[in-house]
Formats: structure tokens, sequence, C-alpha cells
């Protein structure tokens, strides 16, 4: 099982993003996982938790993506959902962590080594 979960959920030519308070690096929202949690069910909690008013679609697993970052460096162990619909208000839930959201094309913005690694493969450049 993978030890964190984000989601990705875009509209419009834009993905949804939060920006951490700590290092103001943007990534796709979700988290880790919790003791016996599923990881639909941590992604589900993380939302509740940082987009209070955020309401998804179906969620869908995209990838599980275990691997070393290469830019980083890091262990990457996350489950990537897709979520077919998102809609309301981005309220911040927690604020202590995160400062920001928004809908943001996903080129052109400083991401998390995570966030550009899904990035990059779901939204390849074009040209």
């Amino acid at each position: 099982m993978a030890k964190s979960s984000k989601l990705v959920a875009a509209k419009r030519g834009r993905v949804l993003l939060v920006r951490r308070r700590r290092d103001r690096l943007w990534m796709f929202p979700g988290g880790r996982r919790r003791g016996r949690e599923t990881e639909k069910g941590c992604l589900r909690r993380e939302i509740r938790e940082e987009l209070p008013k955020l309401k998804l679609g179906r969620l869908k697993l995209w990838k599980e993506v275990k691997a070393k970052n290469p830019r980083s460096g890091r262990k990457m162990s996350d489950a990537i959902f897709i979520a077919d619909k998102a809609s309301g208000r981005l309220a911040i839930g927690d604020k202590k962590e995160i400062d920001k959201a928004a809908w943001h094309k996903p080129r052109g913005i400083r991401l998390t080594p995570t966030s550009r690694y899904i990035r990059d493969k779901l939204f390849p450049k074009r040209g």
C-alpha cells in the first residue's frame, strides 16, 4: 500500500493545486495515510481537512507510484487518484499547513518534486 494519496482534478485546462505554507511550493492536494486507512479513504479525509467545501465526483486510481524521484532523490510512495468532477469553493480547512488553493495551468508554477513528477506524466509538454 502507498504511504500517501494525491488528487488530480482538472477542468478547462487547469488543475487543482494547494500551496504549502512552510515553503510556498504548490502541490496536488492529499496527504499521508493513517493506520489501516485505505488509499481512497485517506484521500477523502485529507480533502475534507484541507478543502472542506470541495465536492468530488468519482475517484479513479490512476497509478501507484513507488520510485525514487530523479531530481530530489526522495522516495515516492503515492496513490494518485483522478476525480471525474470537482466543484465548490476552495476554502482552506487546514490553515497551518496550506495557505492557498487555486485552479492553475499545470506549467509555470513552482511545484513540489512529487507534484512535478505527476504533472510531467499526466500533462506532458507539447511540441
